[in-house]
Formats: structure tokens, C-alpha cells, sequence
């Protein structure tokens, strides 16, 4: 592979030899030339890196740079604005980092597409200014070993690029970011580096590739729901898929439709943090479900990665504290606003911002409780209530001064207590991606009615197999919807990325 070589003082730097701006009026093909790009600079780290493990001589450092896309509009001309992305709303420049091109192509194809039809402007592919860290050419899933002759006696930061968390945030989606003069604006909500970080922890954290995730996402709280997706999901598999494509879990292990075990990947000795489990469908169009454990902090963790992959809608299904007297174990709290006492959100989305209920969402909840349930109109009334769901951090509130919480609980006019509802919803609305919540109530300690190990046994067998039904059956309705409405604008702030 050719070299260039910097002399930039006192370090000189080995890179891939330029690469020529091109200009593209097809979605396609500058898709293709972002994937090829990027394929070079990940293959000239790699290569670099694995001639030092072998002894090769020490010169200079190595460095390459990540694929960018820019556009430019002149006009303030008005263009199709019904879609919530896909234009952007001033004149100038603007642009993004790629990375794993191949990962997000069909997302790269419509997003690009949809800029070049809007504006009536092509789309221009060259490298960017910011380098590619190692540790992301290598990828998700790499396994490296370093021979002891070549990089043992020197840092690693001293030869190649390696991540730079100064850069790595999420001022974009914030709405903070604001450039300098003569800056480009950004083009997509999240950098090349931020994808690469979360894309890293997502297989970290779940133990299944990125590639796997689909555009519908369950969160829960209980392994309970997990067991019952699975039994599910390998149900589908041998009976043929019923148009699902394949259920991978932890350890990217993959069953086909018509197999009833897995036929690729590795079993793992114990589960990830958060694992997740992927019914499959073309087009990533199936159901990811996540274990997230209990608490905010994971609900935070998991749905800031998650967000890279611009999922179409995430939504909580778990239990909750039943907060009013007339609820009863077992029945369902469907969310259409949140008390926020998560509190790990409030540097990146304040308090005072209200987290919408989302419509499309909210009726895809309830037609599929009347559809599983039986319950219609006026009778759903005696399983299900709609109303604020209040999220806090201290999973033994009860212990304390119950005075102070248990009068805020009542003034909000709260029916439902749980530990991360609010995250997920306020990490979707901050994030763009659309959320709901639908819980169900399994205890209501301020009336004393706590389960006892029998009870407990029973209300999850007959509770939660009704309860992730629902979830799959709601998913599957919002994944019917075109994505125009799904993705409405009612999440979009005043000065908007063009990338969805």
C-alpha cells in the first residue's frame, strides 16, 4: 500500500496517500466510495500495527483519517419539510464523519438520498481532519496479540491515534455544539468517534454485534421477560420464522428458521452486564430485547449506545410499584408523562424539559393491550390506567422519611414508581428516537400489598408472558406505520441535523 509521510516536527507521521474529493449525485455510489475509503485507512492502521508486533523498525507514527460527507446549499428556498429529516433549513456547509459505512449503509443510502433530492445538490466524499483511533480499525470483536519484540517498550499512543474522549460527546445532540466561524454545521447528531465508542460498548455490554440490533427495541428489568422472548423467539425459529430471519443471543449465536439450535457463534460461560437477544427481519425491520438490570445509571448507559444505530422506537416493558389504591397486581400503567428523580440525565437534558407522550406510540400500546387482553373501550379500564410514572434512584425509598416523596408522588399525580422509565423515555426524546412505556404493577407498598414467594411464582407465570406479547405486538404495529410518521417532528428542536 503506498505511504505518504509527514514532517510535521518533532514527529513524523506514515499515512495512506490523499484521496481525491468526489462529487456524487447518487446515494449509492457515495455510499460505496465512503466504504472503500474507509476500508483503506482501518486496513493501512492494521497492517501498520501488525508489522511493529512483528519486529519492523520504528520510524514515525501512523495515522489515518476517518471518511467524511459534506453538502452545500446556497438557498433558503423551502423544500419537502413533511419528513422530519432529509433537509436542512439554511444555507452553507455542512458535514459528518463516517464509520462502519457497510454497518450503516441502508441508513447512509436514505439519509444521503434524501439530502441530494431535497436540495438539488450533490453530496461530497473525501477524508476528514480527525484521525481514526487503533483501538476502532481494529473493530468490535477484535482480538489482538502484540509479539513481544516490536511494541512492548513503547506506548501505544506514541505510534498510532487512540480514542480522544475531549472529542467524543454528545454536544450535537444536545444542542450545544456551535461552531466556530467558518466552520461547517453538522450533518448527523452523532460523530464518527461517537459511534465507535458506543458501538464498542454495545458488544461489550451485551455480547452480540451491533450488526444484529434491529430498529424495534424492548428494554426490561427482569430476566423473567427475557426467558419467555426466548422460548418465543426459538418457537418461531423451527416452525419456520414467520417471516422473522433469525434469533441471535448472547455470544452471536444464531438459529435459522427451521433449525431449533443454534448454527454459528459461541456459547458464552456466563452473561454480559446487559445481554441482548435479536429477532431478526429483513431490512433490520425485527425486535432486540435488553436485560437492563435495575436502575437508572444502566438505563442511561445502555440507551446512549443504543441511540447510534437510530433505532425507529424503543419502549420499557418491567415492573412497577402500583401507587393508588384502586390498582391491582397484575394490571398495566401505560406512561404519558414523567416524574424525573433519576437524576443522571440532568446535565445532558434538564428537569424543567417536559417529555412528551408520543401518539403514534401511546395508540400502539393500547391496541395491542385491547388485542391480547380482550379488553375494549370502557372494560380496559379494569386492567389499565394511563398516567404519569415517576422514576427515582433509590430503590429503598420506603425506608426513608416517606412524607417528602410520598407527597411529591401525590402532587404530581403519579399511579406508577419505578427506577427507569423516565430514563429511557428522556434518553429518547433526547436522542430522537421514539419511546413509550408500558409497565406493570407488582406490588404497592404504600398499601401494604407486597408478594409473598408463592404469589410471586404465580403473578410471573401468568403476567409476564401476557405482558411481553403485548410489547412484540405494539412493536410490530409501529413497524407497520410508515417511518414519515413515526418519526415526527415533535421531536425535533429548532436547528436540526439533517441526518435522522
Amino acid at each position: 500500500m503506498s505511504k505518504r509521510i509527514h514532517f510535521h516536527s518533532p514527529i513524523n507521521f506514515i499515512s495512506p496517500e490523499p484521496f481525491e474529493p468526489q462529487v456524487f449525485t447518487d446515494a449509492g455510489a457515495a455510499v460505496d466510495a465512503l466504504t472503500a475509503l474507509y476500508e483503506r485507512n482501518t486496513a493501512f492502521l492494521i497492517d501498520g500495527f501488525s508489522s511493529l508486533a512483528k519486529g519492523a523498525p520504528i520510524s514515525a507514527r501512523y495515522r489515518a483519517f476517518y471518511p467524511q460527507v459534506a453538502m452545500e446549499t446556497t438557498s433558503f428556498g423551502h423544500v419537502d419539510t413533511r419528513l422530519s429529516y432529509g433537509h436542512v433549513t439554511a444555507p452553507g456547509r455542512y458535514t459528518t464523519t463516517i464509520t462502519r459505512p457497510q454497518l450503516f449503509r441502508h441508513y447512509l443510502e436514505e439519509q444521503l438520498g434524501l439530502l441530494i433530492r431535497n436540495h438539488q445538490v450533490p453530496v461530497v466524499v473525501s477524508e476528514s481532519e480527525t484521525p481514526i483511533p487503533l483501538h476502532f480499525a481494529f473493530g468490535e470483536g477484535a482480538h489482538v496479540e502484540a509479539a513481544a519484540t516490536g511494541l512492548m517498550d513503547m506506548p501505544l499512543r506514541d505510534l498510532f491515534d487512540t480514542p480522544d474522549l475531549t472529542v467524543t460527546d454528545d454536544e450535537i445532540a444536545n444542542g450545544e455544539y456551535d461552531p466556530r466561524p467558518g466552520e461547517p454545521q453538522p450533518l448527523a447528531p452523532f460523530t464518527a468517534q461517537r459511534i465507535d465508542y458506543s458501538l464498542a460498548r454495545l458488544s461489550h455490554y451485551t455480547a452480540t454485534s451491533a450488526a444484529h440490533f434491529q430498529n424495534f427495541v424492548l428494554f426490561t428489568n427482569y430476566q423473567f421477560y427475557i426467558d419467555e422472548f426466548c422460548a418465543y423467539a426459538r418457537k418461531l425459529m423451527a416452525e419456520g420464522g414467520e417471516g422473522y430471519t433469525a434469533f441471535v443471543e448472547p455470544g452471536n449465536l444464531v438459529t435459522l428458521p427451521g433449525d431449533s439450535e443454534p448454527s454459528e457463534g459461541v456459547a458464552i460461560g456466563r452473561l454480559p452486564q446487559m445481554p441482548a437477544y435479536h429477532l431478526k427481519g429483513k431490512g433490520h425491520a425485527g425486535i432486540t430485547m435488553i436485560n437492563i438490570g435495575v436502575g437508572p445509571s444502566n438505563a442511561k448507559t445502555i440507551t446512549d449506545h443504543v441511540a447510534v444505530l437510530r433505532p425507529h422506537a424503543w419502549l420499557m416493558l418491567g415492573h412497577c410499584a402500583g401507587l393508588r389504591n384502586s390498582q391491582r397486581l397484575g394490571d398495566y400503567v401505560l406512561a404519558h408523562a414523567y416524574v424525573r428523580e433519576d437524576h443522571v440525565l440532568d446535565d445532558d437534558l434538564p428537569v424543567w424539559v417536559p417529555i412528551p407522550a408520543l401518539a403514534e406510540v401511546q395508540l400502539a400500546l393500547e391496541d395491542a393491550v385491547e388485542e391480547i387482553t380482550g379488553f375494549e373501550g370502557f372494560e380496559l379500564k379494569r386492567i389499565m390506567r394511563t398516567g404519569t410514572v415517576a422514576t427515582i434512584d433509590n430503590r429503598n425509598w420506603e425506608l426513608r422519611d416517606q412524607r417528602g416523596p410520598v407527597k411529591r408522588l401525590s402532587q404530581s399525580r403519579a399511579i406508577a414508581l419505578d427506577m427507569e422509565s423516565a430514563t429511557i423515555a428522556a434518553n429518547g426524546f433526547r436522542f430522537r428516537v421514539p419511546y413509550g412505556t408500558l409497565l406493570c404493577v407488582s406490588d404497592k407498598p404504600l398499601h401494604g400489598e407486597l408478594k409473598l414467594p408463592g404469589m410471586a411464582t404465580a403473578f410471573y407465570k401468568t403476567q409476564v408472558s401476557q405482558h411481553l406479547q403485548i410489547g412484540i405486538r405494539a412493536l410490530q404495529k409501529l413497524g407497520a406505520m410508515p417511518k414519515e410518521k413515526l418519526h415526527s417532528r415533535k421531536l425535533r428542536s429548532f436547528f436540526e441535523t439533517a441526518f435522522q
